[in-house]
C-alpha cells in the first residue's frame, strides 16, 4: 500500500506533484493500492476548500488513486494510541517550556509521579522515551491535546496499511521516530521507504498552479518531472507510457534545479501532440483549425496561454493603422465585402487588384487585419485556417 499525504494549508508545490506522482507509478507497477491522505492535522494553517483543489488537481494529472482519508477523522484514535504509551510507561506528560514540538526537554518530567502530575496545573505535551534510534524525548501530543505531524504519520500509515512510504530527503529524520512510535505501540508491520532530492525552484516555479495558469500543459508537466534526474528511452512520453519503463532507483541522489526553458521545450512538443480539437478547446475555442492554427504558433510561442494571446488576436476587434490608416479603411471593406477564395494568392490578388495597393501599404494592413499583429507567421499558412472567419476577424 502506497500513500499520499497532501497538507491542505496552500496549493500544491511541484515537488508534492512529483511525490505524488512517483508514488502512483510505483503503485501502479507494483499492482498495489495508493490512497490519499488530507493531512488536515494543523488547524490554524488549514485553508477551507484546499482538499477539493488539491483531490481536482491530481485528477488534472490523471493520478488516481482507492481511498481518500482526513487525518482529522483519526484524532480520536491518536489519543488512545498515546494513552496506551502513557499506561505502558514508553511516554510521559512533560511540563517543560514549550515554544514548539521540537523545544528540547532533559527528561527532569519522565520521573514524575502520578501525585505530581495530578498537581502540577501547568500545560502539558506528551513526550516519547528516548530510544536506541532516537535521540531524544520528541513530542507526540501538543499541549492542546492534537498530535504531532510525526505521531500523527505513525499511526495514521498503521491504522490505513501502508507499507511503502516515497518522501522528500528532508523528511529522512522523521523515519526513526515513527518506527519508534509504532514498535512501542506494538505494530511489527515492515514499512519500506524512499527517499527523493527535492527540486530547487523559484516560488513561482513551485506552485504547480502557477504553471498552469502559464500554459504549461499537465502531460508536459508530468513529462519533465519524471524525465528530472532519471534516465528514459524516450524524451517525450506519457505518464501511462512512463509506467512501462520507469524505476525510481535510478533517480539521481543529487538535487537538480527546475529549468522553465526545458519544461518549454516539452510543453511545445505535448502541444503539437494532442488532437487539434482538444488543443482548441483549451484556448477556448471548439474548431479543429483553430487547433491547427495554435500548433502553427508554437514557431513563436511554448505555451498556451502565449498562443491564446496570439490566437485571441485575431479575433479582436482591431483598431485602424495610424500609419496606414486609408489604406487599412479600404482593405478592411474590400474584405468584408469580397467572395470567397479557397486559396491565399487569390484572395490576395483580389484585394491587390481592387485597392491598387502594393509593397508595405497593401501588406502591413492586410497582416494586421488577418492577425491582429504587425509581425509573425506566414499568411499563406494562416489564411486556410481563418478564411471562414475573415468577416469576424475583419471587425
Amino acid at each position: 500500500m502506497y500513500r499520499f499525504a497532501p497538507s491542505p494549508t496552500g496549493n500544491m508545490s511541484i515537488n508534492d506533484l512529483r511525490i505524488a506522482l512517483l508514488n502512483y507509478i510505483c503503485a501502479k507497477q507494483a499492482g498495489e493500492q495508493l490512497i490519499v491522505r488530507i493531512e488536515d492535522g494543523d488547524r490554524a494553517r488549514t485553508i477551507e476548500g484546499k482538499d477539493q483543489e488539491l483531490l481536482e488537481m491530481l485528477a488534472l494529472f490523471g493520478i488516481s488513486y482507492s481511498q481518500l482519508y482526513y487525518q482529522s477523522s483519526n484524532f480520536k484514535y491518536h489519543l488512545q494510541f498515546a494513552s496506551t504509551l502513557l499506561d505502558t510507561k514508553k511516554a510521559f506528560i512533560c511540563f517543560c517550556p514549550q515554544e514548539d514540538e521540537t523545544s528540547p526537554c532533559v527528561g527532569t518530567c519522565e520521573h514524575l509521579s502520578s501525585e505530581e502530575i495530578l498537581n502540577t496545573p501547568k500545560p502539558f505535551v506528551i513526550r516519547m522515551k528516548k530510544s536506541d534510534t532516537t535521540s531524544d524525548h520528541f513530542v507526540i501530543m501538543n499541549t492542546h491535546k492534537y498530535p504531532t505531524y510525526t505521531f500523527a504519520c505513525a499511526c495514521d500509515d498503521m491504522l490505513q496499511g501502508v507499507t511503502t512510504i516515497i518522501r522528500e530527503n528532508e523528511q529522512k529524520a522523521n523515519a526513526p521516530k515513527e518506527e519508534h512510535i509504532r514498535q512501542s505501540i506494538g505494530y511489527d508491520q515492515a514499512m519500506h521507504y524512499t527517499y527523493v532530492p527535492s527540486l530547487p525552484c523559484t516560488k513561482d516555479e513551485s506552485d504547480v498552479t502557477w504553471l498552469l495558469n502559464q500554459g504549461f500543459m499537465p502531460e508536459a508537466i508530468v513529462n519533465y518531472l519524471l524525465l528530472l534526474s532519471h534516465p528514459a528511452p524516450v524524451e517525450i512520453f506519457t505518464l501511462e507510457e512512463a509506467i512501462a519503463w520507469f524505476d525510481i532507483k535510478t533517480i539521481s541522489p543529487s538535487p537538480t534545479p527546475f529549468e522553465i526553458e526545458k519544461l518549454r521545450f516539452i510543453n511545445v512538443e505535448h502541444i503539437k501532440r494532442i488532437p487539434d480539437m482538444e488543443l482548441s478547446k483549451r484556448i477556448g475555442y471548439a474548431c479543429e483549425n483553430i487547433g491547427k492554427l495554435a500548433k502553427l504558433y508554437t514557431e513563436e510561442a511554448s505555451t498556451t496561454y502565449e498562443i491564446k494571446q496570439k490566437v485571441d488576436a485575431l479575433f479582436a476587434k482591431k483598431a485602424f493603422d495610424a500609419a496606414f490608416e486609408a489604406e487599412s479603411k479600404l482593405l478592411q471593406e474590400l474584405i468584408l465585402n469580397a467572395p470567397y477564395f479557397e486559396a491565399f494568392d487569390d484572395f490576395k490578388a483580389y484585394l491587390a487588384t481592387k485597392s491598387g495597393l502594393t509593397d508595405e501599404p497593401f501588406l502591413k494592413p492586410l497582416r494586421f487585419w488577418l492577425t491582429g499583429a504587425d509581425i509573425g507567421l506566414d499568411l499563406a499558412l494562416i489564411y486556410p485556417l481563418i478564411k471562414n472567419y475573415l468577416k469576424e476577424i475583419v471587425r
